[in-house]
């Protein structure tokens, strides 16, 4: 049950986070714009020393993962276009937040050209934060949407998620998780379950992983032929509860954002199935692609060392899950007083944000 007055917050929070990069880095000292994030070979966050230089736009633009694999940028989360520059054979992972539909469709057009539409629409999963646009975009461009079964009630209005977990990972992200959107969107007949055999539509080189504990019906897309990896939001490559993390892209390899986690036992069996394939690239929902030795030692780390540096140390899910089905939510463990008290600060957090971050009149 959703705090009465919180859908108000629905369209301010999204466009929040929408506008961050601009703001920023529009209020960046001195009035110094930037335009790239770089981290360099000698740069240490965490456990994680970039392998080489990383350079990712900080706005709204392109970056290279891997061949025929690029991402973007969109607020405070990634798309990746699947596809050879040109072709109109590629397809989207992910739709961003609401409010990216203009972004994706410029970007589309100046990759793949003027009449660029997609075989496809692949989702790692369907929270708001990836599925921002993906109605208008499928209805735009006729493209199938596919997604885990498990998945498909978020996705055609059966359920809403489980509530956010505001008490858990620390930072302002966390703080307002309560007042984001978690309630189903309707794709009706535009959206199919993957098929099971683990292909993935349109990409034969592909393949899909069930990577469940962010949600219900989470899935990463992997290339073996150069050990590709999209993850999704199974794990990071910042520390998604902070909003400073999200502004710089500190990277660090890290576990999936606490706050819309509500199955960790599920979580860590999949940060394993990952660590597994021992990744040569690892793009992921949220943060920079990240490359390598020291990414795959990094993520092999979290897997070892999950149930201490993984998952939290309190709050509704760690201990008992959240239950669902092909239905939707089916039982939820019950919400303590100490979370009753954080989502209310989340209020209070949130408009202090949405006061510095979302546009405003100039004269």
């Amino acid at each position: 049950m959703r705090y009465e007055g919180a859908e108000l917050f629905d369209r301010m929070i999204t466009e929040t986070l929408s506008n961050v990069d601009s703001t920023f880095s529009e209020r960046a000292g001195n009035g110094r714009m930037y335009g790239e994030r770089r981290v360099s070979r000698e740069r240490s966050v965490g456990n994680y020393r970039a392998d080489r230089l990383e350079t990712v736009p900080g706005g709204n633009g392109f970056y290279e993962v891997a061949a025929d694999v690029f991402g973007m940028k969109t607020g405070i989360v990634n798309v990746y276009f699947i596809g050879k520059r040109g072709s109109s054979k590629w397809v989207l992972v992910d739709a961003g937040l609401p409010g990216s539909m203009r972004t994706i469709l410029r970007a589309a057009r100046r990759r793949f050209g003027l009449n660029a539409a997609p075989e496809a629409i692949l989702l790692t999963h369907g929270h708001f934060d990836h599925v921002g646009v993906v109605k208008e975009l499928a209805d735009l461009w006729k493209a199938p949407v596919y997604a885990h079964p498990m998945e498909l009630p978020y996705l055609t209005g059966l359920s809403s998620y489980p509530p956010p977990d505001a008490t858990v990972g620390g930072g302002v992200m966390s703080w307002m998780a309560g007042l984001y959107p978690k309630g189903p969107i309707d794709l009706g007949g535009r959206v199919h379950p993957l098929p099971a055999d683990g292909s993935v539509p349109e990409l034969p080189d592909w393949k899909w992983i069930a990577t469940p504990g962010h949600s219900p019906g989470h899935v990463s897309f992997y290339r073996p032929s150069d050990r590709v990896l999209i993850a999704g939001d199974a794990f990071v490559t910042i520390k998604a509860e902070s909003l400073a993390a999200n502004l710089s892209l500190a990277p660090c390899v890290s576990p999936p954002p606490a706050y819309f986690t509500p199955d960790w036992f599920a979580a860590r069996e999949s940060i394993a199935k990952l660590a597994a394939l021992e990744p040569e690239v690892a793009a992921t929902g949220h943060g920079i692609p990240l490359q390598g030795e020291t990414m795959r030692s990094a993520l092999a780390s979290l897997s070892a060392e999950f149930d201490w540096r993984g998952r939290p140390a309190r709050g509704r899910y760690r201990d008992a899950a959240a239950v669902t089905s092909e239905a939707g939510v089916v039982r939820l463990p019950p919400r303590s007083a100490w979370e009753e008290a954080v989502l209310l600060g989340g209020f209070v957090a949130a408009g202090f944000v949405a006061g510095y971050l979302l546009p405003q009149d100039r004269k």
